[in-house]
């Protein structure tokens, strides 16, 4: 809900955070943002038992061709090693445009995969924020009810995020 109403603020500026009058609204929501911030810097508790595991045979790490085959919920990086447990939802989330899990790897193409705890991690990290969205989700619409109107601070963001819109040409 959050990711669809402020959308266009994500495109152009940081997320907009949205204050209420609830204490308990406020507490919950700030729980749920560092355990994102937790995740997002993989440095969570929560990371210390991988959803992926990095698997094959032979001693060939290098990453030569991606592959994801959902059926098997794995991504290949070659013949003979890959990652085990990527659910499509993990494989397809996205950040800033960017596919996280295909990124990682594709940036890595022709080297060796040094660090696949890593990006074991990384895929266990997308899947608890993908849990944690659905509880932000489900809590929003009351904190949306409570914010605190606050016109000034409102415009002074959306004058700041048109001003970074603004070319030198349409002055």
């Amino acid at each position: 809900i959050y990711r669809e109403k402020y959308a266009e603020y994500l495109k152009i500026d940081f997320p907009r955070v949205p204050f209420t009058k609830n204490n308990e609204l406020f507490q919950s929501m700030a729980a749920l943002g560092q355990r994102l911030t937790a995740l997002h810097l993989l440095k969570s508790d929560e990371l210390n038992t991988p959803l992926v595991r990095f698997e094959g045979t032979g001693d060939n790490d290098t990453i030569e061709k991606i592959t994801y085959n959902e059926t098997e919920t794995r991504v290949y990086l070659n013949n003979d090693k890959y990652f085990d447990g990527v659910t499509p939802e993990m494989w397809n989330y996205h950040i800033g445009g960017y596919q996280v899990l295909h990124k990682y790897l594709k940036d890595r193409k022709g080297r060796a995969m040094d660090d696949p705890r890593r990006y074991c991690r990384i895929a266990t990290a997308i899947h608890k924020t993908m849990d944690i969205q659905v509880e932000i989700d489900a809590i929003f619409p009351q904190l949306e009810s409570t914010v605190i109107e606050d016109d000034l601070s409102t415009d002074l963001h959306l004058s700041a995020a048109l001003n970074r819109m603004e070319t030198p040409d349409s002055k």
